[in-house]
Formats: C-alpha cells, structure tokens, sequence
C-alpha cells in the first residue's frame, strides 16, 4: 500500500520547463514501478513514462522523448519528472502511479491526485 501526492505543477510559456515530484508514503517506495500519465481535456488519460524500481530501466512515450527525463530517488521516496522544451499541447493534468508488479498502466491500482500543468503559446 502506498500513498501517492504530486506536486511542482503550473503555467509557463512554450518553451519552458517545469519539473514534478510525486511523494510516497512509506518505506516500501522501492517496491513499486514507478510511472507518469497525463490527461488532456476530453482525452483519454496517456502515458507519459515510467522507471524501474531501481531507475536501471525507463521507457518514454514518443510525445515527451527526448525533453522529458523520469527519475527516482528512493531515499527520498520520491519520482520526478523534468519537463523541457514544453508546448502547448503538454497541457494537462498528470498524474503519477505506482505498481509492485510490471511498469504502470491505467489499471495500476495506485495514483496520486493530479497536479495541472498549463503552458501558455
């Protein structure tokens, strides 16, 4: 079981940079396959990227390769997610989940609540 809250979220310009956290709860962090999704207004919720329970492996989606970079640090019990270069259409809520057992999905049963992400054209 684990607790998931994001924050870091806001509005900035086409072109900037924005960088989220997602807190966890406990001290099992290391456990869960960590994972960052987004939804669009009228959109169905997409995923963003997600890293390995010890960071060795993470995986992009073809929207956010190479300007998004996820991240962990376990001590901390926290994943990042480093948004650069951003456009208009990164616009969304995100979202961060967790999973003890594969990289996350849409049926991973833990998510935080959400932090928006605004970027202004």
């Amino acid at each position: 079981q684990v607790q998931l809250v994001e924050s870091g979220g806001g509005l900035v310009q086409a072109g900037g940079s924005l960088r989220l956290s997602c807190a966890a709860s406990g001290r099992t962090f290391s456990s869960y396959y960590m994972g960052w999704f987004r939804q669009a207004p009228g959109k169905e919720r997409e995923f963003v990227a997600s890293i390995s329970w010890t960071g060795v492996t993470t995986y992009y989606a073809d929207s956010g390769k190479g300007r998004f970079t996820i991240s962990r640090d376990n001590a901390k019990n926290t994943a990042y997610l480093q948004m650069n270069s951003l456009k208009p259409e990164d616009t969304a809520v995100y979202y961060c989940a967790a999973d003890r057992h594969q990289r996350p999905t849409p049926r991973s049963d833990y998510w935080g609540q959400g932090t928006q992400v605004t970027v202004s054209s």
